[in-house]
């Protein structure tokens, strides 16, 4: 019996025992750098081959073989943390780093940047890291970082700063560009000059394009989808770095950035400068220009983070004139050919002394914010983002008398621009999670024309528009660098000619967001509510200088609303669908007969555009080998109004408003995400669109006092195809570790299915389809003690020299000869090819 009793026991206290061995470690697997989710790492109970993989919200379930012990959690391109664990455990959030420890960065303002992983309920959207932006910018604008993006595509040809992009079929004007969760498109027209923000790629932490409705909580109206731009803030270790880049046609850039890391009392500093300078790709069309950044950071407590950013990138870069397609051809310079260049015209025939021809585009647009992240419990958060920017420059164009160039004509395009954007997050339960916040901008645009440097006169004598016509002169001369024309900016109305005028653009949007999340299932509904008041003051066309006649106040009110629901099946598949509907306000440039010496408005007024969209989307998540997105988007732009003018402000001047535009996008996206090899990843996509005009229009022509001359005409569109962008893009890219340290990258990109642009009652032309290769070489050695090391990196781009039309301007049919016609194409047509074999190649000492 008491054999029986001893055995008993026994195997009682074994069972016991096992069952204490087994324990359940649960977490969440996050970036450091975004604080989103990494779907797929690999979570391992050290000493075993027990493990398993985070599902698409970062989340992990582990029953261990052991009581207490340690997991090794790891994914690729971040470096491997260690965590230990001691019977039933929730480790919370494990943050993993970029390999380079140096990438290890604070990002303030997280409430108000809107991530798309801020939010369970998922939406279209692509990531690029630093590292990549670090490696493949190189002599690049910022849109060519995108261009293997689904439904994305970049153009740049032209000069320095000149880049374009279009999502979904969406130009830049209508599609929302954040810098750390600042609105920077233009208030007046929604455009884009990445001129302005040469220095973005060097500061930026991640680039996310979230397309279509995206997630963004402002009281923005985007269109096509929303860019966020996350730059450098505060550096958790002391380092820094220095980096010499060269390139094609002499470019040149020296950068060097250095960070003290957060001091015992909770202080940071870190700071960037650097400098650049080429010749160009195009003929004439060669620039320069600084770039700093500067960071203070300071976190008294654990409940509040603040960081002051200034950032700017002074510059001056030539542009590209317009060009036939015939032309361009014929010329000895082919794609290099700028038609900007006055030859035969005697010397000196170029500004600055022969530096330039045509003209030369001059700005500096500091910006400066000031972030404050304040968690006020364990519930609630509150996160605000007060922003200024000045920006001051001109387009100096040379201008001829006879044979001779006389001076520079500077147009200018000043602003004054602050801003606040605040969010409130509060977890009303464990289920209900609620966020409030608020938008407000104020905007002041100041254009006029001056003279930017003398050449041969040294002054013009002018008797339009100030002192009921009499004579004055203009003696004074802006100058052509970035840096005097921002200290010194033109403030004496009687050293302007051409145009004089100022708006006030005041805008106003509240926010607010409510997301249900519970297992497996999440659903969200979010609203804006916004006012814009626009105002225009004229000075050029007054009896007194100085004192502007102020035009009748404008005031839109817009809202968007949105809604969304996500199912996660398992730990590999999740379905979403979202909707959404946008009232958005017209352009201040839309709202005004001529934006050029009149103050007179539309009558009747532009109305808002509508936009309604909606998506669904499917998410799989193998693990490493292999995760896939498929995206699908209805789009429909409604009420739209387009406005052109022939000319500036005199008897003959007409303008031309379409009204009643109304487009429809949709498409198919897919991205796949493979490592077949332990030392290969393999990406690819495809997007499929159909983006056509809808219906007919309506012409309205007025005069320069805001007179309709004619009858209302109808512009028949409809069936008519969207131009400027590829429908159809697909790719594929990858990278292959040759050993460690060592890489060779690969992207090809094909662009199919592009249309012309041009006169909107023309049907527009189908441009042949194109693709490019580019290739890549990155090393890194490691050098003396701790992280120090040395990279290399090459960039090749459009490796087989691929000779592509990029874009067309015009309606002409192919002509039945076929001498005058370019694949297809009208020669006649206004057109720009892309850039033939480009390369650049850095070395960069990390410490």
């Amino acid at each position: 019996m008491k054999k029986i009793t001893r055995l008993f026991f026994a195997v009682t206290f074994m069972f016991t025992a096992f069952a204490m061995a087994q324990t359940t470690v649960t977490g969440t697997v996050i970036d450091a750098e975004m604080n989103a989710p990494l779907p797929g790492a690999n979570i391992i109970e050290k000493g075993t081959t027990n493990g398993t993989s985070s599902d698409f919200d970062g989340n992990f379930t582990l029953t261990t073989e052991s009581a207490s012990g340690e997991l090794e959690i790891s994914y690729v391109g971040y470096g491997k943390v260690v965590v230990s664990f001691n019977g039933n455990t929730n480790l919370g959030n494990v943050q993993l780093t970029s390999d380079n420890s140096l990438e290890e960065v604070v990002i303030i303002g997280t409430g108000v940047i809107d991530l798309a992983e801020d939010r369970k309920t998922p939406v279209a959207v692509s990531t690029i890291k630093a590292e990549e932006i670090r490696e493949k910018s190189g002599n690049w604008d910022l849109p060519v970082l995108l261009k293997s993006t689904p439904s994305v595509q970049t153009i740049q040809a032209g000069g320095f700063g000149d880049g374009q992009m279009f999502l979904r079929g969406f130009d830049q004007t209508n599609t929302a560009f954040l810098l750390n969760g600042q609105p920077i498109n233009g208030m007046e027209d929604g455009r884009m000059y990445w001129s302005n923000w040469q220095g973005v790629t060097d500061v930026a932490n991640a680039i996310q394009v979230q397309r279509g409705l995206g997630a963004s909580k402002l009281a923005i109206s985007s269109v096509g989808g929303t860019v966020n731009i996350v730059t450098k803030t505060i550096d958790n270790k002391a380092g820094g770095f220095v980096q010499q880049m060269v390139g094609n046609d002499n470019y040149l850039k020296s950068t060097a950035y250095f960070s003290t890391g957060v001091s015992d009392k909770g202080w940071s500093f870190s700071g960037l400068l650097g400098h650049w300078q080429g010749d160009g790709y195009v003929d004439n069309t060669q620039g320069q220009g600084q770039t700093y950044f500067f960071s203070v950071g300071y976190q008294p407590s654990e409940d509040h983070s603040l960081n002051f950013l200034l950032t700017g990138a002074p510059q001056w870069h030539a542009a590209a004139g317009g060009a036939s397609i015939g032309d361009i051809l014929d010329s000895e310079r082919g794609r290099r050919y700028n038609p900007w260049n006055y030859e035969g015209v005697n010397s000196p025939n170029t500004l600055h002394g022969g530096d330039y021809p045509g003209g030369r585009n001059i700005y500096h647009k500091p910006v400066a914010n000031l972030n404050w992240d304040w968690t006020i419990n364990d519930k609630s958060s509150l996160s605000t983002v007060l922003y200024g920017s000045m920006g001051r420059g001109s387009f100096a164009q040379a201008r001829t008398s006879g044979d001779e160039v006389t001076y520079a004509r500077g147009s200018n395009n000043n602003h004054n621009w602050y801003g606040l954007v605040t969010n409130y997050n509060n977890q009303l339960t464990e289920n209900l999670n609620f966020n409030i916040g608020a938008d407000v901008r104020f905007y002041n645009g100041i254009h006029f024309r001056d003279v930017r440097e003398f050449i041969t006169i040294d002054t013009i004598a002018n008797s339009s528009g100030y002192s009921g016509g009499e004579t004055y002169f203009l003696t004074e001369a802006g100058g052509i660098n970035p840096w005097e024309v921002f200290f010194d900016p033109n403030t004496d109305h009687l050293q302007r000619f051409g145009y004089d005028y100022e708006e006030q653009i005041n805008y106003q949007g509240i926010f607010g967001q409510l997301e249900y999340a519970k297992d497996n299932f999440s659903a969200f509904f979010q609203g804006a509510l916004s006012n814009q008041s626009h105002v225009r003051t004229e000075f050029l066309n007054t009896s007194t200088p100085g004192e502007g006649e102020e035009g009748e106040k404008v005031n839109n009110i817009g809202y968007n609303l949105k809604a969304g629901a996500s199912y996660q099946i398992g730990n590999m598949h999740k379905v979403f669908v979202n909707a959404g509907f946008y009232s958005r306000q017209p352009f201040h440039d839309n709202l005004y007969v001529n934006d050029r010496g009149s103050n007179e408005l539309y009558n009747p007024a532009i109305e808002n555009e509508e936009i309604t969209g909606f998506e669904a989307g499917y998410q799989f998540n193998g693990g490493r080998a292999i995760s896939a997105n498929l995206n699908l988007y209805h789009t429909t732009w409604d009420n739209r109004t387009l406005v052109n003018n022939n000319g500036e402000n005199d008897e003959d001047f007409r303008s031309f408003q379409t009204f009643g535009v109304k487009q429809v996008h949709y498409g198919v996206e897919l991205e796949v995400f493979t490592r077949p090899l332990d030392n290969l990843r393999l990406n690819g996509y495809l997007s499929l669109g159909e983006w056509q005009f809808k219906d007919n229009a309506i012409e309205r022509e007025f005069d320069q006092d805001g007179t309709q001359v004619s009858p209302d005409k109808e512009i028949v569109i409809d069936g008519f195809s969207v131009g400027g962008a590829s429908q159809v893009t697909a790719g594929i890219n990858g990278i292959y570790d040759l050993c460690r340290n060592t890489s060779i990258d690969a992207a090809w990109n094909w662009y199919n299915d592009i249309f012309s642009t041009g006169s909107l009652d023309q049907a527009p032309l189908s441009m042949p389809s194109y693709d490019t290769v580019d290739l890549g070489f990155s090393y890194k050695m490691f050098v003396g003690e701790g992280t120090n090391s040395v990279q290399f990196r090459l960039n090749v781009n459009n490796v087989f020299d691929e000779v592509y039309l990029e874009s067309v301007r015009g309606n002409t049919q192919a002509s039945a000869n076929p001498e005058e016609n370019y694949k297809g194409i009208n020669r006649s047509n206004t057109g720009r090819f892309g850039y033939g074999r480009t390369w650049n190649t850095s070395i960069r000492f990390n410490f």
